[in-house]
């Protein structure tokens, strides 16, 4: 039966990716939704990037924009690099690129291109890397940098979940607007979790693949997880973005 899988944000782990592709027994068949952040982190980025090009071809494929997707897209186009990106994984990313000819950096400009900022479906359930800040949904935002960079609705999320499973409250008038949300951006290894949480009604399923935890992937049907080695361990010679 065909499903629908929802990836966190890889930061550069090739090897992390392949593995848990490989352990959710991913099929044609499959759905991947991917959340963002493909790039800086650990020395692979440009590979992912390759990789993920020709996985599109075979596969059914939605492909977020993250923050650090921004910035990479920027420098790949001239920009000079970020001062902050640079030291938070851009500097590897740079590294990789280097070795890249012109015909491949713009056959890499195709896939940031096409990136999206969001996708809701049919069920109501929203696909976004950070969040949103608009009380009248995605669709309204002001600013396209906070479907990357917001956290405030993670943050509105965390605070609503005691209040809600009490029963004291209904959803805040944001995430009301979806019956699921699936983002990443801010590790679940700072709440000192290695697996997707669910806060009120968002699932967060970054993990910290980027750091030192593992990269996740969820069935957003029956919530069942499949994970990567804590990426660490699969480039022992590299620091990611520790």
């Amino acid at each position: 039966m065909p499903r629908q899988l929802v990836i966190g944000d890889i930061h550069g782990a090739l090897r992390a990716l392949k593995q848990v592709l490989e352990r959710a027994a991913v099929t044609t068949d499959d759905q991947l939704i991917f959340l963002g952040d493909y790039v800086d982190g650990w020395s692979e980025s440009p590979q992912v990037i390759a990789f993920l090009l020709e996985l599109q071809e075979t596969h059914s494929c939605v492909f977020i924009r993250g923050n650090h997707d921004t910035w990479c897209e920027n420098w790949l186009r001239g920009a000079a690099p970020d001062k902050v990106w640079y030291h938070h994984g851009g500097r590897l990313t740079i590294l990789g690129y280097e070795a890249l000819s012109a015909e491949e950096r713009t056959w890499h400009l195709t896939f940031f291109e096409r990136m999206q900022h969001f996708v809701a479906d049919d069920a109501d359930r929203l696909f976004v890397h950070a969040g949103f800040t608009s009380m009248h949904g995605p669709a309204q935002e002001h600013h396209d940098s906070n479907y990357s960079w917001d956290r405030t609705l993670w943050e509105v999320a965390k605070v609503a979940h005691n209040r809600v499973q009490k029963e004291e409250a209904a959803f805040p008038t944001r995430l009301g607007l979806f019956s699921e949300i699936f983002i990443g951006h801010t590790p679940t290894i700072y709440l000192g979790e290695t697996k997707p949480l669910l806060r009120a009604n968002v699932w967060n399923l970054d993990t910290g693949a980027a750091f030192t935890g593992p990269l996740s992937i969820m069935d957003i049907h029956t919530k069942e997880v499949w994970q990567s080695d804590p990426v660490v361990e699969l480039y022992p010679f590299e620091k990611g973005r520790n």
